[in-house]
């Protein structure tokens, strides 16, 4: 089996791409083995979602997340360069009007 490791900015193996197949096999395989434990399954048998929220503090990247756009997308909405947006999203703080300048184009 082919599968393609990507490493972190220090060379350790840090993903694995692996085919689908292979992934639908193995997520069986550990959901019931989870299943057995008794773990991480919701109250309908799911596992609960990924939720950005959860993790991503910046209002910027949260709300285009949500909007499932890419950066580049929201800058042509915005019409600022995707660098823009990337700024923005990695301030520390934001200002209200910028939020409310992403809120506005993600609306359009």
């Amino acid at each position: 089996m082919n599968l393609q490791v990507i490493k972190n900015i220090n060379g350790q193996d840090e993903y694995v791409l692996l085919p689908v197949g292979v992934y639908a096999s193995l997520r069986e395989q550990i959901e019931d083995e989870l299943s057995v434990l008794g773990l991480s399954k919701g109250q309908e048998g799911e596992f609960v979602p990924f939720d950005p929220a959860d993790f991503v503090q910046n209002p910027v990247a949260l709300a285009r997340m949500k909007a499932g756009i890419k950066q580049v997308d929201l800058a042509r909405k915005m019409e600022v360069s995707q660098a823009y947006i990337s700024k923005l999203e990695h301030a520390e703080t934001v200002s209200e009007s910028a939020v409310n300048r992403v809120l506005d184009a993600l609306r359009k």
